[in-house]
């Protein structure tokens, strides 16, 4: 059976959440989708600990306390997210509500679907090889579940953050220690903050981690089973590489997917929206954020904060036709303040 909702949130970066919210003080159930294992879109995985200057009221925060701050903002209405999921279909039926169906096969029924989904779905950066795909069970592109890699040869491809970091935490002492681990990046350059380089250095010196410079060429395998890689380094020599299990961790690559073919009226990858409602082309449909564009379009997160609150009120004259939507302050309505948990004033 489908999953019966009032609007459905495609995107939990902070302006899917702030949708959530705006929603939610106009009483509308939501449920979000995101591509990602987690919330936060561009905030947490291109700049989670770089500071923001440019967010009313916040002089100085980061991506990740920003993403915070709207958890717990939106948590009074209790806004179901579903990650890891891709929006693979979407149709409207006869009686105007959307079936929308996703890549894990969940199904939503819902009567307004919210394009919050920035520049498209972020999707792992892929290892163009030959061949590898007949080893997916042992390659990984994220880490979900860190014992799986205990005990094991493990290889990280990538050389920023996200895999310095998961090849320290796996060439340390733990539960989850592999048994070797080499760090694989093309350049002899890690981008990465001055501590985490240096946590790289002292393992390297320990000698329970290794850093490798050079570009997977090719596969080796024995009984259906990969058992090492062929590394070529910058001057054109290859050397194989025993390995029991190889983490992808390359960046995230942002892709439209499926909205593309939805009939939306699309400029240069962008939906088109009236910015009365924020409403697309199709009834229902609406577009906030980055996805978005319009004369004078600028793509700023405080922007798609404005979008939310217009876009929620088109929504709500959707969802509640026999009802008269007012404007209210959070300041004085204490119905509003019900629905906030906090005392009135």
């Amino acid at each position: 059976m489908p999953i019966t909702t009032d609007a459905l949130i495609i995107g939990a970066g902070p302006v899917g959440i702030f949708q959530a919210f705006q929603l939610g003080l106009l009483e509308v159930k939501s449920h979000i989708i995101d591509a990602l294992p987690y919330a936060g879109g561009q905030c947490i995985e291109l700049y989670p600990d770089k500071p923001i200057y440019d967010i009313p009221g916040l002089p100085r925060c980061t991506g990740r306390l920003l993403v915070d701050n709207l958890l717990t903002q939106v948590a009074p209405f209790a806004p179901v997210f579903h990650f890891s999921q891709l929006v693979t279909g979407l149709h409207k039926q006869a009686d105007g509500r959307f079936v929308v169906t996703t890549s894990s096969g969940t199904v939503f029924s819902t009567i307004a679907v919210f394009l919050a989904a920035g520049v498209g779905a972020f999707l792992p950066k892929r290892l163009a090889l030959p061949g590898l795909d007949a080893f997916s069970r042992q390659v990984s592109y994220r880490v979900d579940n860190a014992a799986g890699f205990a005990g094991k040869r493990l290889v990280v491809v990538g050389g920023e953050v996200s895999a310095l970091d998961w090849a320290c935490q796996f060439a340390e002492s733990g539960p989850n220690q592999a048994a070797q681990v080499t760090l694989l990046h093309r350049r002899d350059v890690l981008q990465a903050p001055p501590e985490l380089l240096a946590r790289v250095k002292a393992l390297c010196e320990r000698g329970v981690l290794t850093f490798k410079v050079g570009q997977i060429t090719g596969l080796l395998a024995s009984a259906g089973q990969l058992t090492a890689i062929e590394v070529t380094d910058v001057n054109g020599h290859i050397a194989p590489l025993a390995i029991d299990n190889l983490l992808v961790l390359q960046g995230l690559s942002p892709k439209l997917g499926p909205i593309a073919d939805w009939g939306l009226a699309l400029e240069r990858k962008q939906v088109q929206v009236n910015t009365e409602t924020f409403a697309t082309s199709a009834a229902g449909l609406f577009a906030v954020g980055d996805i978005n564009t319009y004369p004078g379009k600028k793509k700023l997160i405080l922007s798609g904060f404005h979008e939310c609150a217009l876009a929620a009120f088109g929504a709500a004259a959707i969802i509640f036709p026999t009802k008269k939507i007012m404007l209210q302050y959070t300041t004085a309505s204490p119905k509003l303040h019900k629905l906030l948990g906090v005392a009135s004033d």
